[in-house]
């Protein structure tokens, strides 16, 4: 029997900042929404709600804000309820983020100048570099090359 699959990965901006809550066994629990654009349509996104656990969440907290863009890698998972109010069946699918990578730097993408990002005093060249300011378009002896 073959073995079951349940992975997805997304790739998008944060449609809001994300919110941290504490479950109450302690653990903590970030929970953000990532649209992520269509390739074949114009202005059109699909949007999914994310949650990230723990130190993934934490770290997704201190680093990520809306406009930012990030790659989710998760799982699906899908809750069911009865709506107090309606009393109908509602059901949402989330994603359980595994993994997040950053894509944006501390000023790259940032839409409304809000960011958490860690912000480096350091110069942005270090002082070892080498700069070549002529190159010749001369042929390379292959005899030269110490290797």
């Amino acid at each position: 029997m073959a073995k079951s699959i349940n992975q997805v990965i997304l790739m998008g901006r944060l449609t809001r900042d994300p919110e941290m809550r504490t479950t109450t066994t302690g653990k903590s629990i970030a929970s953000f929404s990532l649209a992520v654009d269509r390739q074949s349509q114009d202005d059109q996104a699909d949007f999914f709600d994310i949650t990230a656990w723990e130190k993934l969440g934490e770290l997704a907290n201190q680093y990520l804000s809306k406009g930012r863009r990030c790659l989710v890698q998760g799982r699906l998972r899908q809750d069911s309820w009865d709506d107090k109010e309606t009393g109908k069946k509602r059901t949402r699918i989330e994603v359980v983020a595994t993994d997040i990578t950053f894509l944006d730097g501390p000023s790259d993408g940032q839409q409304g100048g809000g960011g958490n990002a860690p912000r480096s005093s350091a110069p942005s060249k270090k002082s070892n570099d080498v700069v070549i300011d002529d190159i010749d378009d001369k042929p390379i002896d292959l005899s030269e090359i110490p290797f």
